[in-house]
């Protein structure tokens, strides 16, 4: 995988046959996300041994698409890819798509179940902290000076501050961290991918 360029919308003929150089370079210019392939090896992992149709997806084909699609705000994105034409098997990329396409989608669900988990249990955190504040405040309140009343207000009111602060930072920083991630793995769930041999 040798070249990477973004910039703005083109629609393209799916099934061109052979990609001339001036089209090749026009491509990479114009192009959602063009990715320019030795072989289709490039956009799996060299350690895994099992078909296309189960394999692991490449780490720098994943980064590359990355920062590709972090340029691209909304819209479907077109997910362009340049092949050898000596190399180009339309059963193969067939099965390609669809392997790209599980991984996106899988990937996808998982973060947002993730996020939807975080939320949860920040949520929870949060709520169980304000309760250990507020049998702390009652006991405090009741004038309570027996060893047992003072010693359960000194062990609640810090576990309370504690428990709503970590809940706050699971509900708020927590999940915002899956967002990029998340929004990727959303934008390529529904992207259009194409082989171009050249």
């Amino acid at each position: 995988m040798t070249e990477t360029k973004t910039t703005s919308p083109k629609t393209e003929r799916q099934d061109t046959p052979l990609v001339s150089e001036e089209e090749k370079h026009r491509l990479l210019q114009m192009s959602e996300i063009s990715l320019w392939l030795d072989t289709y090896d490039d956009i799996f992992s060299d350690f895994d041994p099992r078909p296309f149709s189960e394999r692991a997806l490449s780490d720098d084909f994943l980064n590359e698409s990355k920062k590709a699609a972090k340029e691209k705000t909304s819209g479907t994105i077109d997910l362009k890819f340049l092949i050898p034409s000596a190399k180009h098997d339309t059963k193969l990329e067939e099965v390609i798509k669809k392997r790209l396409h599980e991984h996106f989608r899988k990937n996808h669900t998982q973060l947002a179940n993730e996020k939807k988990r975080l939320k949860r249990q920040g949520v929870l955190m949060v709520a169980v902290g304000f309760a250990l504040m507020m049998v702390s405040t009652y006991i405090r309140t009741a004038s309570s000076e027996d060893f047992l009343g003072q010693f359960l207000i000194v062990l609640l009111e810090p576990s309370g501050w504690f428990i709503t602060w970590f809940g706050m930072d699971e509900l708020f920083y927590g999940s915002n961290q899956k967002k990029a991630d998340l929004e990727f793995y959303a934008k390529m769930s529904r992207c259009d991918i194409h082989f171009l041999p050249y």
